[in-house]
């Protein structure tokens, strides 16, 4: 088990440290485990305290909603684990006032233990207490009863809908009705596609094949409902918000908030693809999404994952969704857009043109078929000094070529230009680049010829190496392709006047060497120049490319 901690006992007291250091309007107590936002000296000029808080692991909640507009405060208990009556209690009276205090709980055991004993302690000190309890979990719609459901990220709904609430100046019963309408009017349901691994534990709490999810989960590492196998994002949606809608009986044309929420081991680039994908779903069957948010809220610490919440609205939670807060994750406004794709200008068509030249047509068929062979061998070479993408690249490359040469016109510059501009748009990393403006300047230095002999093709691949060179500043012995295409280029035009596949096959000998020669260089350029030696043994990736396509050349 890795994890970046310092004490595994102190975690959770760091933990609130470290968020108190970020944010000056938050407040720590000192005898427990109590995250509190900056509340009026006097008990009688503060307005109604709202506190939540659980075991600790679902980062940003709960001390990432403590601000105005949100919690009052927030009581951490160890990693999944409910927090003491004690502590509750601590915080109910650091921060209410005679107007009261609302607990905002999820609804597992030991919180509605420690929650609701502090209650009671607080009232027989004379505070007025009430609590709320969230139980929003839809996957367990056919398992237990509503009111036994887990409290899930829907909460996070409840906190901003009362927490705006009462900070309108409302009292406890007001706070308290739009509280429990609001968990009311939320479901949520979640899918894992791994498990985490409790500090505690140090291993993980379920195993799952690689081609198989956990559905319907809760937040503390648990197994779902069901396990099955691994689908398209949009199939998962469809799933998860056909279950919601049908259990909160929500039907077309009522206003919706949505809440994309990562379980904390899922990328942002995954959620904005489900949130779109949930967007459409919704859309296509008439239910109006007026607010939406995508991002970690309510997670269960690394765990890769996804839950979807759907919240009812009408006009006083919608204005509550939209009031101000100093709670520093909640993250607004949560506009909804529709989505515009503009038409991209395109460069000049070659309809008008002749066909191109059949033997430069057959030169780029070779290429692009060489590419795409050289997936795998590529990838694999990357992967040794770099992120394994080469040979995606190649093999986009690759089509991309052979595309250019079925619909093929003009003369050979016109040819260069035109898989200059698809390797620009197609193939990433720095591949695209370079070899984009090597066969922009070689058209440029073709320009207007028709019979191009092998003493100008010549002059044109110097060219094509200059430009690469003056768009990266690598110099041959920096471990790039520039140490196989150099010794090409020189090769290729020393044996010019021996015709053309006598000047690419020795183009492609000393090319191959050259690509030989990076296995004992230490590189100096680029990504691999990260590893420094560590790199040494193995060749240059981007110089065994190089190979590839002029040895397809050479025929």
């Amino acid at each position: 088990m890795k994890k970046l901690l310092d004490r595994p006992q102190d975690t959770v007291r760091d933990m609130l440290l470290g968020l108190a250091g970020l944010n000056p309007g938050l407040r720590v107590l000192a005898d427990e485990d109590v995250a509190i936002a900056a509340v009026p000296d006097r008990p009688e000029d503060r307005p109604v305290a709202l506190i939540s808080g659980g075991g600790s692991g679902h980062e940003p909640a709960h001390a990432g909603y403590v601000g105005a507009g949100m919690l009052s405060a927030a009581v951490a208990g160890p990693v999944f684990t409910s927090p003491s009556a004690d502590a509750v209690l601590a915080a109910i009276r650091a921060v209410a006032g005679p107007r009261g205090a609302l607990l905002i709980v999820k609804n597992y055991t030991g919180d509605r233990l420690n929650f609701g004993l502090a209650a009671e302690l607080a009232r027989a000190e004379g505070i007025p207490v009430e609590l709320v309890l969230v139980a929003d979990d839809v996957s367990l719609r056919n398992t237990v009863g509503r009111s036994d459901r887990r409290g899930v990220a829907g909460t996070v709904f409840v906190h901003k809908i009362a927490g705006a609430t009462a900070a309108s100046g409302a009292s406890l019963d007001e706070v308290v009705a739009a509280a429990r309408a609001t968990a009311d009017a939320v479901g949520t349901m979640a899918v894992g596609l791994g498990p985490c691994i409790v500090p505690a534990a140090g291993k993980p709490g379920f195993e799952l094949g690689e081609d198989e999810i956990e559905l319907g989960l809760g937040i503390h590492g648990e197994r779902g409902v069901s396990r099955g196998p691994m689908q398209p994002a949009a199939e998962l949606v469809a799933t998860i918000l056909s279950t919601i809608v049908e259990d909160l009986g929500i039907k077309a044309d009522e206003r919706v908030a949505l809440l994309v929420n990562g379980l904390g081991g899922t990328p942002p680039m995954e959620l904005a693809v489900v949130a779109g994908d949930a967007l459409d779903w919704l859309r296509e069957h008439s239910i109006d999404v007026v607010r939406a948010w995508s991002g970690n809220y309510m997670t269960a610490l690394e765990m890769p994952g996804v839950s979807l919440t759907l919240c009812r609205l009408d006009d006083a939670r919608l204005a509550a969704l939209d009031a101000a807060t100093e709670a520093g994750a909640w993250v607004g406004p949560g506009a909804v857009a529709e989505v515009q794709v503009i038409p991209a200008p395109h460069a000049e068509t070659h309809d008008d043109l002749p066909e191109a030249d059949p033997a430069l047509v057959a030169a780029l068929s070779r290429v692009g078929a060489a590419c795409r062979a050289a997936e795998g061998e590529l990838a694999e070479a990357d992967s040794v000094s770099g992120d394994g993408d080469l040979g995606a690249s190649y093999a986009r490359a690759g089509e991309a070529i052979e595309d250019v040469a079925r619909g093929a016109r003009g003369g050979p510059d016109v040819v260069l230009q035109s898989v200059a501009s698809v390797l620009r748009r197609v193939v990433g990393g720095s591949s695209g680049p370079f070899y984009a403006v090597a066969l922009a300047r070689a058209a440029r230095t073709l320009q207007g010829e028709t019979a191009i002999a092998p003493e100008t093709a010549a002059k044109a691949f110097q060219e094509a190496l200059q430009a690469i060179t003056d768009l990266g500043g690598a110099k041959p012995g920096d471990r790039t392709m520039l140490d196989a295409l150099h010794p090409a280029a020189e090769a290729f035009a020393a044996n010019a006047s021996k015709g053309y596949a006598a000047a690419w096959a020795a183009a492609a000998a000393a090319a191959a060497r050259g690509a030989q020669d990076t296995t004992s260089m230490r590189p100096k350029r680029g990504r691999a120049a990260y590893l420094g030696e560590r790199a040494l043994g193995a060749p240059d990736a981007g110089a065994l490319g190089t190979v590839v396509w002029l040895r397809a050349l050479a025929g």
